[in-house]
């Protein structure tokens, strides 16, 4: 079997539609925030990955994408390990690149002449009321230095795709793989999109280096 390669420039185009009509990510048809009980004053980290669901529902939910804490939930700018949360609570984490050399041959893989292969690790966090579907996820990594755009591909050893659903209150780890010309450096921009026709989204970017 061999691994399938596809450009990202597809999967932009498939979603021209949605970011048309998106706007910025703020929810304006969000309730007010709950008050916190007088001398009771609480700072939540919107952007923790330990923080309750119960927590994030009271102190979140209603800035979710413009920045919970004054800072969470920008969706530019992102560095890896940084989290964005959508209006619906669902929360998502860059956590890392890297190099990938774990080829298993009876698949056909092998390392790409002149290119970089590698595997983008993500947290996702369903921190909501319903179970998210997390194949409506999907990424677009570009080089960060000098331009290039990273091809899709899959390895099989160690595979997590971004498949299947998050029930509430639940975390995962899932990866993707991609492939860049080596003329084009190792400095990314890693970009998740996602497929909904319930509210604006935003599309996160977040900022970081392929390793090993």
């Amino acid at each position: 079997m061999m691994r399938v390669r596809a450009t990202a420039a597809t999967a932009a185009l498939l979603l021209a539609a949605l970011t048309a009509c998106g706007g910025n990510g703020s929810d304006s048809s969000s309730a007010s925030k709950p008050k916190t009980p007088a001398g009771k004053s609480k700072k939540v980290d919107c952007t923790s990955q330990t923080v309750s669901q119960a927590e994030w529902m009271e102190h979140c939910a209603d800035e979710a994408g413009t920045g919970g804490d004054g800072t969470a939930g920008k969706s530019t700018g992102l560095k890896f390990g940084e989290s964005y949360a959508w209006p619906d609570g669902l929360k998502v984490t860059v956590t890392g690149a890297k190099k990938f050399t774990d080829f298993n041959e009876e698949y056909g893989e092998a390392a790409e002449p002149g290119s970089t292969d590698f595997r983008v690790t993500l947290k996702v966090t369903n921190t909501g009321k319903e179970p998210a579907a997390l194949d409506d996820l999907s990424l677009i990594v570009e080089g960060a230095t000098n331009g290039g755009e990273a091809s899709f591909t899959s390895f099989q050893n160690g595979s997590q795709p971004l498949e299947g659903r998050l029930a509430p209150g639940v975390s995962a780890t899932k990866n993707a793989d991609h492939v860049l010309e080596t003329k084009y450096g190792k400095k990314i921009v890693v970009t998740v999109q996602r497929n909904s026709e319930n509210f604006d989204l935003d599309f996160p970017e977040f900022n970081g280096e392929i390793t090993g």
